[in-house]
């Protein structure tokens, strides 16, 4: 039985109950879940063990999370809208100038936030150095021409996300986005989340354990790399999809930019990489700290609401429908965010957040007032959601009316 500890109001006990069932259930080997109500912090649990060595997943430790990042990034760019900085309705290159090749001069700040520009990717190849440079990566989309033609469609642009709207923050506020983070948000709520994580913290990071073999799904195998010990390994998500897809399929094209530098797994556990800012996938937080700055947006957080109820009004507000080119399955997203849904599923109503790849999710409810984070390391199959988070949003909407 796995090792649970931290705290839970007498209201939502039941949240401990079903976190402990995660490692019974579905593997969960490290996981942290946290929940505010109304600014206050009423959920705040770790449990399991965080590496091969048995340290302990508690308080200490950092975990990757993907996607979830792209929650952060978009709150920063809403932190500029509310100011009055940021035109989410003005052309890109109004901030960005150079922006304009191939015809992308027209295209609004806003498609970038809900995957509409059709910049999934790069249009040259890219080695895993070029794609840790900012400048690098910037440079080459403002001069790649876009997949589709923007606005026609909409497809999930799973890396370049970040570098498109983290350039549009730069730009306008003279900090990286990694900058950024910790001047309005991590610093004034006394919260740890990078993007672009320190030395002093890489080693509090819990490595992730990769998918491997998931219950009621057959992973093919694939020949061993040059110098492993192991005859067969098994693929990789990139892999799959071209099996399933074919090469050059969209998804596959989109989880490796840019220029297929990031096809691999394995680098995501690279301290390189995680001191690199990659605002769409490579943010290093803990589920404390993720509730913690999702309740800012819902609510006073000792006396402090980082986006006003208006500001959040207008960023939740699905964008696209129907089936994603890039995903194939519907996710209606909004500006930057996740709008619940069935495909995408939070608190119901008005409830928003962000998945990542593996399993973790940030998310917030503005009328109810509750905000939550999940991470862990052990990652599942899906880009929004598995049974373990369903189990633990399933019960919180239940306590909480």
């Amino acid at each position: 039985m796995a090792d649970i500890r931290g705290t839970t109001e007498a209201q939502f006990e039941e949240l401990a109950e079903v976190f402990e069932k995660n490692f019974e259930l579905h593997d969960e080997v490290g996981a942290g879940f946290s929940v505010y109500l109304e600014g206050d912090k009423v959920v705040d649990l770790t449990g399991g063990v965080a590496n091969s060595e048995g340290r302990a997943y508690d308080e200490d430790t950092l975990q990757m999370v993907f996607s979830t990042t792209k929650g952060l990034t978009a709150m920063c760019a809403h932190l500029l809208v509310q100011r009055g900085e940021l035109d989410l309705d003005a052309p890109v290159v109004k901030y960005w100038p150079e922006f304009a090749d191939h015809d992308k001069g027209e295209i609004p700040v806003r498609w970038l936030l809900c995957h509409r520009s059709g910049l999934i990717d790069v249009d040259r190849p890219m080695t895993v150095e070029e794609a840790l440079d900012w400048d690098t990566v910037t440079a080459a989309l403002a001069a790649s021409k876009p997949v589709w033609e923007p606005g026609t469609m909409h497809g999930y642009h799973a890396i370049t996300f970040g570098w498109l709207v983290g350039e549009i923050v730069r730009r306008v506020s003279g900090l990286s986005i990694g900058e950024f983070v910790q001047r309005e948000f991590s610093g004034p709520l006394g919260a740890e989340f990078w993007i672009g994580l320190p030395e002093s913290e890489q080693s509090r990071v819990a490595p992730l354990i990769p998918m491997g073999e998931v219950a009621g799904i057959e992973i093919p195998m694939m020949a061993a790399e040059e110098g492993s010990s192991d005859s067969e390994t098994p693929a990789g998500l990139i892999e799959m999809l071209e099996m399933l897809l074919g090469p050059g399929n969209l998804a596959g094209k989109a989880l490796s930019a840019p220029g297929g530098a990031m096809a691999s797994e394995q680098i995501w556990n690279e301290p390189r990489v995680r001191a690199a800012q990659i605002p769409a996938a490579n943010g290093v937080t803990n589920a404390r700290s993720l509730a913690r700055i999702y309740a800012a947006t819902v609510s006073k957080v000792d006396g402090q609401q980082i986006l006003d109820d208006s500001t959040v009004a207008a960023a939740i507000e699905p964008q696209v429908q129907g089936p994603d080119a890039v995903l194939m399955f519907p996710i209606p997203f909004a500006l930057g965010f996740m709008a619940h849904s069935d495909m995408s599923p939070f608190l119901g109503g008005r409830s928003f957040g962000h998945y990542g790849a593996g399993g973790s999710v940030g998310f917030a409810d503005p009328d109810r007032r509750i905000a939550g984070g999940y991470v862990m390391n052990r990652m599942h199959l899906g880009v929004a959601g598995d049974p373990r988070s369903s189990a633990l949003l399933a019960c919180l909407d239940r306590l909480v009316t």
